[in-house]
């Protein structure tokens, strides 16, 4: 956990086109909706400072053919956004390690996209 809370706040420029990636972590209380007692933005940028993908858990994410309508249930909160528009997938979340490695992975993949 010290691993991913010495990230926060850091910022790192990916390549020379002045794509960024942008961590956001902080310890908070052990609740039901964020067992693992932090909170977590990993995002990353364009140029212009638009997120293009994200992992986070600052809220629930209903699986697919679920909706926020359906009384009492409680979804999780640990998701990804695959791209701007997304409101985010489901995401496992194991180990601080495996997040930042299923981040820089998907990172690779949307840079080696849009940087051809």
């Amino acid at each position: 956990m010290d691993y991913l809370l010495g990230l926060n706040d850091t910022i790192e420029v990916q390549n020379d086109q002045g794509y960024w990636v942008k961590f956001d972590v902080q310890l908070v209380e052990v609740t039901e909706d964020r067992p693992h007692g932090i909170k977590y933005s990993l995002t990353l940028h364009a140029p212009s400072g638009a997120r293009l993908i994200g992992f986070d858990n600052a809220h629930a994410v209903p699986p697919p053919g679920s909706s926020f309508k359906n009384a009492g249930k409680k979804f999780p909160f640990d998701h990804q956004h695959r791209h701007a528009k997304d409101v985010g997938v489901l995401y496992q979340f194991n180990t601080p390690f495996q997040l930042v490695s299923d981040f820089y992975t998907e990172v690779d993949r949307v840079l080696k996209d849009l940087c051809k």
